[in-house]
């Protein structure tokens, strides 16, 4: 009944809102930085960022594939392909329109996924809150109905002083109904005499 209430800070809900975009945008400022230190046109450095986002993308290939395959580590794959690959072309190119313009596909593309990931999890946290909404409610509904009939049966006895001394007195003749009972046995032991019930 008593849950903690859990506030989160507003960083924390905002942080993987911000996510895609800041990710996104560390690759093109990586990417530029690396184009201010001599990628700028260097059939070399172009070379190596493709054969690194093939080979990223490749490995992301192999772990979709089949019914083995591991959803987890093919995302991080091929956004690691298209990490560089963004990076690739802004450390290229000499002017920054390309690398905008590829960057703000990057982040939109980053943004829908992402979108998918968020409503899933939204839909699971909504359907949690409501199962345990409704086991608390009939757990609630439960121990209102004991404490109703605990309280009941409090009252009952207080009413009833003798009603300890009855409940004994039925209980003495229902053993007494039953197969072997030896009521001599109670009398050697010495158990003292019930008084008798005010009626």
């Amino acid at each position: 009944m008593n849950e903690p209430l859990i506030q989160r800070h507003w960083a924390a809900l905002a942080a993987p809102k911000v996510a895609p975009a800041i990710a996104t945008s560390t690759v093109l400022i990586l990417g530029r930085i690396w184009n201010a230190n001599g990628a700028e046109h260097s059939t070399g450095n172009a070379a190596l960022m493709v054969v690194l986002a093939a080979g990223a993308a490749t490995a992301g290939a192999f772990a979709s594939a089949g019914r083995a395959g591991d959803p987890v580590i093919a995302g991080t794959a091929f956004a690691t392909s298209g990490g560089l690959a963004l990076a690739g072309v802004a450390g290229y190119t000499d002017g920054l329109p390309l690398p905008l313009l590829i960057w703000v596909l990057a982040t939109a593309a980053a943004y829908g996924i992402a979108a998918r990931y968020w409503r899933t999890d939204r839909r699971d946290t909504v359907a949690y809150e409501r199962q345990s909404t409704v086991r608390r409610e009939e757990h609630g509904h439960i121990e209102r109905v004991e404490l109703l009939r605990s309280r009941t049966q409090i009252e009952v006895a207080r009413e009833t002083p003798s009603g300890y001394a009855d409940a004994l007195a039925q209980a003495l003749t229902a053993r007494a109904a039953l197969p072997g009972f030896d009521p001599q046995a109670l009398t050697k032991a010495g158990l003292p005499e019930l008084p008798a019930a005010d009626q």
